[in-house]
């Protein structure tokens, strides 16, 4: 049965129904609702909404206005836009209540100590790659060259220089892997 067909039939109470439509538009739901949200958790939360909301609201849907996956999608759209604006909204109080109470908006302490952390585990990584890819990783991600000025200035062929960045780049990353 199409979404059309089932959505008129939950509108009539159709549990089964309402079954049947839920396996057919919860991944596109959700697909659009973590397109706008984008936290996954949220997402989840958001998705979960519009599909209870489609449960009580089904009995307002008009066929001759359009087709049920674009009206269950724009009910999607509008709640997930509803609840990024709401996020938005309560982050902007958060922020004039702490500035009207002189205190920062953020625990500059434990963000300070967090970056402090951060900075160490990204040294103890450096100190695992080799010289040679440790010295072409801190010219271009430090000193801000270019792969082809960093080449020019070890006087390497740029390829050498290339494959040393993505060899540097991925012992990085896997030493990096317990960070994020």
């Amino acid at each position: 049965m199409q979404a059309d067909q089932l959505l008129v039939l939950v509108a009539g109470g159709d549990q089964r129904a309402f079954e049947d439509l839920y396996g057919l538009v919860s991944g596109p739901v959700f697909g659009l609702v973590r397109r706008v949200v984008r936290d996954p958790a949220q997402s989840e939360e958001v998705a979960q909404e519009v599909l209870l909301e489609l449960w009580r609201s089904a009995p307002k849907f008009d066929p001759g206005r359009g087709s049920a996956l674009s009206w269950i999608l724009t009910l999607a759209h509008r709640r997930a836009v509803d609840r990024v604006r709401s996020a938005r909204a309560a982050g902007e109080r958060e922020q004039r209540e702490a500035l009207r109470a002189g205190e920062p908006a953020f625990d500059q302490v434990a963000e300070t100590v967090e970056a402090g952390l951060e900075r160490e585990w990204v040294r103890r990584c450096l100190d695992r790659l080799t010289a040679l890819q440790r010295q072409s990783v801190t010219l271009a991600y430090y000193d801000g060259y270019t792969y082809r000025e960093v080449a020019e200035r070890l006087k390497l062929p740029l390829g050498t220089v290339k494959t040393r960045m993505r060899d540097g780049l991925s012992r990085l990353r896997d030493c990096l892997g317990g960070v994020a």
